[in-house]
Formats: structure tokens, sequence, C-alpha cells
């Protein structure tokens, strides 16, 4: 299981590769946050709060993909706009995220930070994933990169998501946190850019 020790290497890694990106991307990430917010007619950048380390609420930056009106899961690719689609295919809108990793918020690896009435009603050995800071990318991740396709499949996405990728995901991301390592830390970033 991750230790403490281990936790400071994985959080210096973050800091170090966030400081190392940042500048590289401040130019397209900008022009991104203009283009969503002529498309979208509301801010480039969205925020939403989701479940943090130890259960703590924090909020995570994306670039605006979809447009006003009530958004349904298995549907979020048909409300997003043009230039929207084109972000989210390739999790381009994720990009503010280096912020929430630089403020310490989430890290490169970890399970994904779900929005309230997920990771917060966790219990038993299952709360074991608020160990470690959410991640913008991981195992589960990576598994499931094409959720939306899944879901849209689905007659009941929200039941579908709820009962059987969620608890999934936690036992996916269980493992991670049990067996972490720096090295499965650089290779599921590697598995995300590749």
């Amino acid at each position: 299981m991750i230790t403490k020790s281990q936790i400071k290497l994985k959080r210096g890694f973050d800091v170090l590769l966030a400081l190392i990106l940042i500048p590289i991307i401040i130019i397209p990430l900008i022009v991104f946050l203009i283009i969503a917010a002529l498309e979208t007619k509301q801010s480039g950048l969205f925020k939403q709060n989701r479940v943090g380390q130890h259960g703590k609420i924090f909020k995570i930056f994306k670039i605006r993909t979809l447009k006003k009106g009530k958004h349904k899961l298995g549907q979020l690719d048909s409300y997003a706009a043009s230039f929207g689609k084109f972000l989210r295919k390739y999790k381009l809108d994720e990009l503010p995220q280096l912020f929430n990793v630089l403020f310490g918020d989430m890290s490169f690896v970890g399970p994904r930070p779900d929005v309230i009435g997920f990771a917060d009603e966790l219990v038993g050995e299952n709360r074991i994933i608020l160990k470690v800071k959410p991640g913008v990318t991981g195992p589960a991740t990576i598994k499931y990169k094409d959720e939306e396709v899944i879901l849209a499949l689905q007659d009941d996405p929200e039941n579908y998501n709820r009962t059987i990728i969620w608890v999934d995901k936690v036992e996916i991301n269980k493992k991670y946190v049990k067996n972490w390592s720096f090295y499965l830390d650089l290779k599921y970033i590697l598995q995300s850019i590749f």
C-alpha cells in the first residue's frame, strides 16, 4: 500500500512535471479558452465541484465544451459545440487540470475525481481510494476512455454508470492504491498519451 514517503515522491513528481508543462501549453490553452467562450457563449473555463483526497471538495478546471442546457449522461457529446467535440475527442479539455495538479488538488495519476454522490459515499475498505489525490489519468480512466460511447448504448445510462461502471472503477482504483509504484504512474501517463 502507498506510504507517506511514496505520497511525497508522487507529489514532487507532480509539481515538477506541471512546472515543465504549463509554460508549454499556456498559449494554446488561452486560445482554446477564447474559442470555447465564443462558441458556447459562456466562460471558456468550466469549474465543477469534485471529491478529492480524504473526501475534500475542490473545484476541477476544464475547458468548457458543452452548450447551455440540461445535459444527460450518455448524450454529452451531442451537446458539445463543434470545437468542443474536437477537444473532447483528444481530451484537450482536460488541460486546465495541470493547474489542479500544481495547486495540490490532483495528481497526474490516480482515481478520477467524481462529482458528489460517488467517492464521498464510499465505505469500509473502498475508502482507501480517498487516500491518494485524484488523477488526470489512471487505470480506470484508461479502461473507460470511451465511457460516453458505452453509456450512450444503455437504456438507462445513469443506472448503468452507478451499478456497473462505478463498481468496476472502485475495484480498479483500490488495486491501483494498494499496488502503487512510481513505475506504474509513468506507465499510465505514457498509455494516456500514446
